[in-house]
């Protein structure tokens, strides 16, 4: 099985090919560019330099969040619209669940951290142990504080990752705490493969974003802020 993934959750545009047990071809760079102008570029060249034709992949898998709005809603409408025109199922899988699925190699506690807004957080906490990952708890979004408390009733070896565990760990000051390397501490569309391999693909209509906070127009109208015109 070939899979194509997208992941556009944060400031990163990654795109990856790979098969059930190997990476064939991944492409992860932090650009200027915003993710709708360079994911499908950076796809076309990397099917290219991977010999894969479009036609040979057997799905495609995206981020689904959390994440930034604007980029989870670019890849997965990019996800969508090659689905839907190549007949092809796909995947979303949790930005979170992605980052864990990078540490493959650790055994031990895997927390994904992501910043959300002022002193909140993307978290998740998942197990890992000879390869496989179990997710322990759900997607959240808490407190810098709620997350150490969380953490000090794990005596196991946890390691951080995602775009704020440099900041946390730092802060956190805690002795079972380590910090994953920075070429797998970001999110990367292998990582997201790797987890859609272990999950039942599905048709583009069922593909949506989950935010896990209000988007800012939901906020600004339970806010009144937003009038509705009809």
């Amino acid at each position: 099985m070939i899979l194509l993934g997208f992941e556009t959750s944060g400031k990163t545009t990654s795109v990856a090919v790979c098969r059930e047990d190997e990476l064939v071809a991944q492409t992860s760079v932090l650009t200027k560019l915003t993710h709708s102008q360079s994911i499908l570029p950076i796809a076309k060249e990397l099917l290219y330099h991977a010999g894969i034709s479009l036609e040979e992949i057997d799905g495609i898998a995206v981020s689904d969040g959390p994440g930034s709005y604007t980029g989870l809603r670019i890849g997965i409408s990019a996800a969508k619209a090659l689905a839907f025109g190549l007949d092809k199922p796909c995947a979303g899988i949790s930005t979170l669940e992605g980052l864990a699925y990078n540490l493959l190699g650790f055994d031990g506690v895997i927390c994904p951290v992501m910043f959300a807004r002022q002193d909140l957080l993307y978290c998740a906490i998942f197990s890992c142990s000879m390869g496989k990952i179990k997710r322990l708890c759900e997607d959240e979004i808490i407190t810098v504080e709620d997350l150490k408390e969380r953490l000090k009733g794990i005596t196991s070896k946890v390691m951080l990752t995602g775009d704020y565990a440099k900041a946390f760990f730092e802060n956190a000051a805690m002795e079972n705490l380590s910090l994953a390397p920075p070429h797998l501490r970001l999110q990367n569309a292998a990582g997201i493969c790797f987890a859609a391999f272990l999950k039942e693909l599905s048709g583009p209509e069922n593909l949506n974003a989950r935010y896990l906070q209000p988007t800012k127009a939901e906020k600004d109208f339970l806010a009144g802020n937003l009038k509705v015109v009809i």
